[in-house]
Parts: structure tokens; sequence; C-alpha cells
């Protein structure tokens, strides 16, 4: 979503950082073209004006002119000025309240609200919570069996479907449900509509005048621009909103909207929708986001990943192989690449690597991609346990039959093997780290759940 934005920003940044001195000028021209990139982003022309004339006020004064590196100094600048317009730091869920702690989900049809109420269910249960989803969508068709049918698929619980009930019925059910079966958390998924009417905001009002929610969170689309925030800033006014949840950020989107969004509404953004799967739901973090953007990277979030996702025991099995000097084989790395797939692909992993922005078109160009890894993984697929064991065995006419198996070339089994190789190489210099005792910190990391 960020990537042009982040190629111009890094762009003219990166060419203050080459001079050794820089003047008055040198700032100007590069906030010229600061400005020129957010507005191309789709940000509000208030928040770039603002956003500018903070980062010059800044950025001008002499102990940054006059410093060791004065374009570390204004990519510092930009970066916590960035940080600021995101809004500061992240902002949780108010759950601290006597159960049921009560989320009602606003929003426009299309927005994805659905699909998000049962992406923060299954999120809130990993969190060891008692959730129960209750849709109140009564006007769109088959709206609440998708409720139902997502909440099967996480193991959350749904409130059963009474035909003909009204969504201020529904809400009362399910609260007097949450209530006697101890949940504690209900998330009402309202009902949206193409765009806003008195009808929609007095159906949303009486719901929340019943339920009394601890937090209204309005979801909007990142595609939809700057008519998110309007859309956003309608709802506050009429239902009064307490955060928001912007989905859809991994798409082609221009970003201003994320941007300006805080700024504008005063409201913060508590989730992030990375992707269509359930899992893709990220807690909104704006240091981590300015980082991506500044193609700093994101590893914090990237570790979190890891730990969320991938197999403790696993990784605990292979750490164990490496030390015991027993080897690296095929079979790693094919759980490598499912690991990664879990990950979100070769772009969700490699998106949060500090200054992978200036390398996307070699990797595009390399074909680095998520079909690259299946191809891979096909290949492995078509050895034998005994070649999977062995590299050794793979000689011409394996290889040959592994390739027709695969439906790939020779050589792109022979890249494989060359890519196997180099992680081999790689593991046994690990080995003798551990040998010296470096790397068996890592199991004690491991065996506690942090590694």
């Amino acid at each position: 979503m960020f990537d042009n934005l982040s190629q111009k920003l890094t762009g003219a940044l990166n060419r203050l950082t080459r001079r050794g001195a820089l003047t008055e000028d040198d700032v100007n021209a590069a906030m010229r073209e600061v400005r020129v990139a957010l507005l191309e982003a789709d940000v509000a022309l208030p928040v770039v004006k603002d956003f500018v004339a903070r980062i010059k006020q800044r950025a001008i004064g002499q102990d940054v002119i006059r410093s060791v590196t004065p374009g570390q100094q204004i990519i510092k600048i930009v970066h916590d000025n960035l940080i600021e317009l995101l809004g500061k730091k992240a902002e949780e869920l108010n759950l601290a309240v006597t159960p049921p702690a009560i989320i009602m989900l606003l929003g426009l049809q299309g927005s994805g609200k659905t699909t998000t109420a049962a992406k923060l269910a299954r999120k809130l249960a990993a969190e060891k919570k008692k959730v129960l989803l209750a849709s109140l969508d009564v006007r769109r068709p088959a709206a609440q069996e998708q409720l139902a049918v997502l909440a099967t698929q996480i193991d959350v619980a749904s409130l059963p479907i009474i035909e003909g009930q009204q969504p201020t019925e529904i809400t009362r059910r399910a609260l007097e449900t949450a209530k006697l079966e101890g949940y504690d958390v209900l998330i009402l998924d309202t009902a949206g509509r193409l765009s806003i009417d008195e009808e929609l905001m007095a159906e949303a009002a009486a719901v929340r005048d019943i339920a009394k929610p601890h937090e209204k969170l309005l979801v909007v689309d990142a595609m939809t621009g700057q008519d998110a925030v309007i859309t956003a800033k309608s709802f506050d006014e009429k239902i009064g909103i307490s955060g928001l949840i912007m989905t859809r950020i991994d798409g082609d989107a221009r970003g201003g909207a994320a941007l300006s969004m805080r700024a504008i509404t005063g409201k913060p953004i508590k989730f992030l929708g990375t992707g269509e799967k359930i899992e893709e739901l990220e807690t909104y973090h704006p240091d981590r986001l300015a980082g991506r953007i500044l193609d700093m990277g994101d590893v914090v979030s990237l570790v979190e990943k890891a730990a969320s996702v991938l197999d403790q025991d696993s990784a605990e099995d292979m750490a164990e192989k490496f030390l015991s000097g027993k080897g690296f084989d095929f079979n790693d790395m094919a759980k490598q690449m499912q690991q990664m797939r879990k990950m979100g692909g070769v772009s969700g992993f490699m998106s949060m690597m500090p200054g992978i922005g200036r390398l996307k078109n070699q990797m595009k160009n390399a074909n680095i991609d998520d079909k690259m890894v299946l191809r891979q993984e096909a290949i492995i697929g078509s050895m034998t346990k005994a070649e999977r064991k062995n590299v050794d065995l793979l000689g011409a006419s394996r290889k040959r039959r592994i390739a027709r198996g695969a439906g790939v070339h020779v050589a792109d089994v022979n890249r494989l093997i060359k890519q196997f190789l180099e992680s081999r190489k790689m593991f046994k210099q690990l080995r003798k780290m551990g040998k010296s005792g470096l790397m068996r910190n890592i199991m004690p990391a491991l065996r506690s759940g942090r590694g």
C-alpha cells in the first residue's frame, strides 16, 4: 500500500544523507519532494501542510545543519513526526471492565466488517478470552449465516439465529446470553449500507443505546482513500466512535487515508487488516508503520508474527539438530518454506525487513515470489525419501526424473540444490558457534516460548 510513497520519501531523504553538509536550500528542496509525495499518496492537504511545516521548522535549525550527520538527523526528524502524525503509540482495547466487554463494529457495506469481526474474535480468543459473536445485519442476504460459518472456523461461539428478529431484539438477546453464560467479550456486528443515510444511523444509535458498548470501532476500507476519512467523521459525529480498524492495507491504495485519519478525526487506529486470511489482523503500532514507510523495516512485528505462527516444538527440534551435528536436509528446507507461507509468504515476510524497498525491483527480476517457493516445494516433493536425506544421490538422471515429476526444468532443480548447499554451509557455521556456547543461548528462549 505504501510502496510508491515509501520510494519517493526515501529517495528524497537519501539524497540528503549523501551530502557531507547541508544548506537551507537543500532542506527546502527535499521538503518540496516530501510534500509532493504525500499529496500524490492522497494525504489531505491540511495534514500535508502541517506535517511539512513542522519538519522544516526543526530541520533548518542550526544544530541540525551544522551537525556531523545532518542528513541522518533530518531522517530522524521525519520519522519522529511521521509517528506523531500516525498516532504516537498503540492504543489497546478497553477490556478492563466488568464482563462482558462489549465491542460494537460499525461501517459501510463492503468494508470487510463481518470478516473483521471474526478476525478480532480469533485474536481475542488467542489471548484466552471467551468471545461471543452476534450478527445484527438482517438486511444483507446470508450476513448472519456468514458470521456463523466464520465463528465455526475459528472455534468461537456465535449467537443462534432467530428468523424475523430485528437488530434491537438481537442486541438484547446477545447481552443476556453473554451475561448468563459468562463471556468475557461480546462482539456486535452491525448492519452496513452502501452509503451513510438516516436509517443506518438511527439503527446504529438504537443498538448503541441498548448495548452501551465499551468500544465502538469503525471498520473502514483503506482502498477508498479520503472517502474513508469522511466516513469516519460522519460516524463519529452521529454515533461517536472510540477507534478505527483499517482493512485492505495490503492493496494498492495510495495510503493517504491511514496518514490522514488520526490527524483529521482525532480517533486512534487500533487494528490493521493486512490480508484476506482470518489471521491477518495486526495491532496498529504507529512507530512500526512509520518504519515500514521509511524503509526501516519492522523486525519487532516480524518476530511477533513468527512466534504466533511457528511450531515451537519444530523450531526446538531443528535447533537441537544443528547443535548435535546431525545436519540439514531437504525435509528441513521444506519445513522452512511452509513456515514462511504461514508468515504471509515471501511478500509478507520481506515487507518487514529493513531496506527491502531498495531491493524490490531486483527481487521482481529474479522472480523471487510465492510461486517460486511453491515450485521449490514441488521439487522436494518429487524426491524420494533417500534423496531428501542425501543430496549426493542427485545425479543427472535423478534430476531429470525429479524435474518431470514437479513439472519444472532441470535448471530449476539445480538452482534449488545450489540454494540448499548454501543453506547447509551457513548452518555448519552456526554449529561451530554452538560449540563455543553462543548458539546454545537460543535454546532457553525457545523452551520458554520467547524464541
